[in-house]
């Protein structure tokens, strides 16, 4: 594997004439509008770049963008890869270890999650502090010593400096954040209302069917995460949602997000 994520680097860096991404993104589901902020110097479709996985998910673009915002380099994932989509873990995390061996120094990560918190309301953005990870473990297998430990610490696997960024910039731009701990699940099945229940039992405050997975993988190469949940429905109401409604919320809290983003990389 270490072998075809270098070749996929090289690939990528024949193409791209010496631009060293600083700052990798994650834009899920409904969330891809953050990509119209990028100035962009070069763009790829998933289904040209050798080892990448295709996205077939409604909402996720399947484009890998790299260009300049708030005066940063970065390389942002328009759309992004899923467990439930019948990929090997080794696959959904690979552009994480791509964009490592690019240059990135920080990693930002994005979903949409039904609310498990009971003071969350739809559109809140959640900082995530934490992470529950009820998925396979991505490190499962023989590990890549020359990426990473085989037993990486994961305290404080999301940025406690990052995360501070953040209340500093919202609490100037008048951005609501709410903070918790994300349960990641492997879908593609809503949550039932008895999984919600167990969620918040064991201190769930959101959760999703992403993220967790490249933080992992993130964490593993020392690379420091922050991360922002869209609440997009609230999974302890009676309330019935689908994907259009996802990604319909997730459009509209996205103009915060790409905010907060856009602050945390002009203070970076």
């Amino acid at each position: 594997m270490s072998e075809e994520i270098k070749k996929t680097a090289s690939w990528i860096e024949a193409r791209i004439e010496g631009f060293r991404p600083e700052v990798g993104i994650i834009l899920g589901t409904g969330l891809g509008g953050f990509a119209e902020r990028i100035d962009t110097r070069y763009a790829f479709d998933y289904k040209e770049i050798p080892g990448f996985p295709v996205s077939t998910v409604e909402g996720h673009a399947g484009r890998l963008i790299f260009g300049e915002v708030e005066g940063r380099r970065v390389v942002a994932m328009q759309g992004r890869f899923h467990y439930y989509e019948g990929y090997a873990m080794s696959q959904v995390t690979f552009p994480v270890r791509v964009m490592a061996l690019l240059g990135i120094r920080c990693l930002f990560v994005s979903n949409a999650s039904g609310g498990i918190n009971p003071t969350f309301r739809v559109g809140d953005l959640m900082v995530i502090t934490d992470h529950i990870n009820l998925m396979p473990n991505p490190l499962i297998g023989p590990n890549l010593a020359e990426l990473g430990p085989r037993f990486p610490d994961m305290h404080n696997c999301y940025d406690k400096v990052l995360i501070a960024r953040a209340t500093a910039i919202a609490e100037r731009e008048g951005i609501k954040l709410q903070y918790g701990v994300y349960v990641g699940g492997t879908g593609p099945t809503f949550e039932t209302q008895a999984e919600y229940r167990y969620f918040k039992i064991i201190g769930g405050d959101a959760a999703g069917m992403s993220t967790v997975p490249e933080v992992i993988v993130a964490r593993h190469m020392s690379i420091p995460v922050f991360g922002v949940s869209v609440i997009t429905n609230c999974g302890l109401s009676d309330e019935v949602g689908d994907h259009d409604d996802v990604q319909a919320q997730g459009r509209r809290a996205g103009v915060r997000m790409e905010k907060l983003f856009c602050g945390m990389l002009r203070e970076l």
